[in-house]
Parts: C-alpha cells; sequence; structure tokens
C-alpha cells in the first residue's frame, strides 16, 4: 500500500515535469526562431535595410544554405538589385570549436555559399567581397550550443 502510493506519486511528478517542460519549449519558440533543431534568439536579428535581414545561419561544420538562409538571400538579391550603387562584404564566421585554420576556411565556404546564391538572383560578382573571419569576431562569447549557433553564420555589410 505504501509502495503503491510512493510509485503513483513518483509517476505524478515524472509527467508534470514533463508537461512544464512542453510548455517551456513552445514558449521559447514563439518569441524567437527555430533554424535546424538551436534556437535562435531575437536578439541574433539586425537588418541590412529595412525589413532586410543581414545575416544567415549554419548548422555545425557546414556551408550549405537552409530553406531560411536562400529566403534572406533572396530579399538582399532584392534590395540589392534596388540599389545598384551598393557594393557589399559577405563575412563569413564559425563558432569557437576547430582550428583557426579550420574555422577560416569554413567561414570562406560559408561566406561564398552566400555570394554565388547572390550571383543566381543576379548581384554581380564585382559587387560583392567576401571575407573570413572564423572564429575571430564572436556575436556570443559563450561556450554553449546557443552562443555556437549564433555564431555559425554570414554577415552581409555595405562596403565602404
Amino acid at each position: 500500500m505504501i509502495l503503491s502510493k510512493i510509485l503513483r506519486n513518483t509517476l505524478l511528478v515524472i509527467v508534470a515535469g514533463f508537461i512544464l517542460s512542453a510548455c517551456a519549449t513552445t514558449k521559447k519558440a514563439s518569441t524567437g526562431q527555430m533554424q535546424g533543431d538551436v534556437y535562435i534568439g531575437s536578439d541574433t536579428v539586425e537588418y541590412l535595410a529595412s525589413g532586410v535581414p543581414d545575416r544567415v545561419f549554419f548548422a555545425t561544420n557546414e556551408s550549405i544554405l537552409t530553406t531560411r538562409s536562400r529566403d534572406t538571400l533572396r530579399k538582399q538579391a532584392t534590395w540589392l538589385r534596388k540599389n545598384s550603387d551598393v557594393n557589399i562584404v559577405i563575412e563569413g564566421h564559425a563558432d569557437e570549436r576547430g582550428t583557426r585554420e579550420y574555422n577560416l576556411a569554413l567561414g570562406e565556404r560559408r561566406a561564398n555559399a552566400a555570394k554565388d546564391y547572390l550571383m543566381t538572383y543576379g548581384i554581380s560578382a564585382s559587387r560583392i567581397s567576401v571575407i573570413s573571419y572564423g572564429k575571430e569576431r564572436p556575436v556570443d562569447s559563450g561556450s554553449n550550443p546557443l552562443a555556437w549557433s549564433k555564431n555559425r553564420r554570414s554577415v552581409t555589410v555595405k562596403a565602404n
């Protein structure tokens, strides 16, 4: 009798924990954006121009553009076609893991992936410069999956 009460109470605590964790996950997803399987808070959103995000995010060790990344780059291409006097620099970045050399090469692949995509939408290669900062310029200096997901990016900025 006492053992069954203990088991029942333990089971109730476990179920309540699952319910609470599900609610917390739902709230988190509704206040930011999901990029792959990592939450990206709204604090990472910056703009090249009004309504045109300046950055795209990548999975770990990848330079393949996601659907969301391609949507962002299409907005950039539309804005760049309307502003043909603007040249840009695409900065490639990586998270802190890996060697300096590996991350510089990965950042360059990411920046070139964004450049190549913009070129498919009619933006001339002569208007686009590419630079890799590897892991040298993190937006979040934390050492955890959330920080790493913010740092795996390419950023489009106006050239001086």
